[in-house]
C-alpha cells in the first residue's frame, strides 16, 4: 500500500471527506513546490472546515422550511420605489438578531413581505443561526394538535428553539381563546429570541383579534415595543416575479 493510500484510508476512517475530496489537488500543488509541509496541512484543514461549514449551512436551510430560498440580493427594489429600501437593507446587518429583537413587516397583499422575511431568514442562516419559517395559522394548528396528543410542551420547545422564528401572515383573523393562550405561551417561551412577523394589518389592529384584552396587552405591548417596524407599501411585487418578466431596471435600460 502506498503512502497516499494509507493517508486516504486514515481520512476515511476519521470522516474527513473535505480533505479527501481535495487531496489529489493539494498533493499536486505540494509536488510542484507550491505548498510546503505546513502549508499543505493548513490548506487541507481549511478544505475540511469549508466542507463542514457548507454541510451545516445546508442542514440549517432544510430545517428552516422556507417556501422558497430567496435573498435580499435577489430582491428587485426597483419594482416598487415606495419601499423603504434603506431600512430593509439595514436589517441585513442582523443587529436586531444580535440584540434579540424582532422585526415586523406590514403592508398590503403581494408587496413582498414574505420574500423579505425569508430573505432575512436566509441571511441569518448564512451567519450561523437556526431559523424556522411557518404560516402563523400552521403554528397555531401545530400547538393545538399538541393538546390533543399530550405533546404540547415538546412542540412548544421546538418552536422556541430557533434563534429566529418567522411567523408569516400574522393577525389574519380573530383568535380563539385557546389560540391566544398558545400564542402568549410561545412568545413568552421565546423571550430573548427574535421573531420576524409579516402582516397585512398594522400592529395597532392586532389587539381586537384577541378575545381577552389583558392577554392582548400583555403580549402585544412587549412584542411591539421590542421590534423594528417596516411598512411596505406600493404596487404588488408578484407580477414582477412572473416567468419571463423582465426586471424593471432592465426595462429602463432597454428604454
Amino acid at each position: 500500500m502506498s503512502a497516499d493510500d494509507g493517508l486516504r484510508g486514515a481520512l476515511r476512517a476519521l470522516k474527513l471527506s473535505g480533505m479527501l475530496d481535495t487531496l489529489d489537488a493539494r498533493l499536486a500543488q505540494a509536488r510542484a513546490g507550491e505548498l510546503g509541509h505546513l502549508d499543505f496541512l493548513q490548506v487541507l484543514c481549511q478544505d475540511e472546515v469549508a466542507r463542514r461549514d457548507q454541510a451545516a449551512f445546508a442542514r440549517r436551510l432544510r430545517r428552516a422550511h422556507f417556501e422558497e430560498q430567496v435573498t435580499l440580493e435577489g430582491f428587485d427594489f426597483h419594482a416598487n420605489p415606495k419601499l423603504p429600501a434603506a431600512q430593509i437593507r439595514d436589517l441585513a446587518a442582523l443587529r436586531w438578531l444580535d440584540a434579540g429583537e424582532s422585526v415586523i413587516l406590514t403592508g398590503p397583499v403581494g408587496v413582498g413581505k414574505t420574500f423579505v422575511a425569508q430573505a432575512l431568514g436566509h441571511q441569518a442562516i448564512r451567519h450561523g443561526a437556526d431559523v424556522r419559517f411557518a404560516k402563523t395559522s400552521r403554528v397555531l394548528a401545530e400547538l393545538a394538535g399538541g393538546h390533543a396528543d399530550h405533546s404540547w410542551a415538546r412542540r412548544l420547545r421546538e418552536l422556541a428553539r430557533p434563534a429566529v422564528l418567522i411567523l408569516d401572515d400574522f393577525g389574519m383573523r380573530e383568535l380563539t381563546a385557546a389560540q391566544a393562550d398558545d400564542l402568549y405561551e410561545l412568545i413568552n417561551e421565546r423571550a430573548g429570541r427574535s421573531l420576524v412577523l409579516t402582516s397585512n394589518r398594522s400592529p395597532v389592529d392586532w389587539y381586537p383579534l384577541f378575545p381577552n384584552p389583558v392577554v392582548a396587552e400583555s403580549l402585544l405591548d412587549r412584542l411591539i415595543n421590542t421590534s423594528h417596524h417596516i411598512h411596505m407599501n406600493g404596487a404588488s411585487y408578484r407580477p414582477r416575479k412572473r416567468p419571463g418578466r423582465v426586471p424593471l431596471a432592465a426595462e429602463q435600460e432597454a428604454g
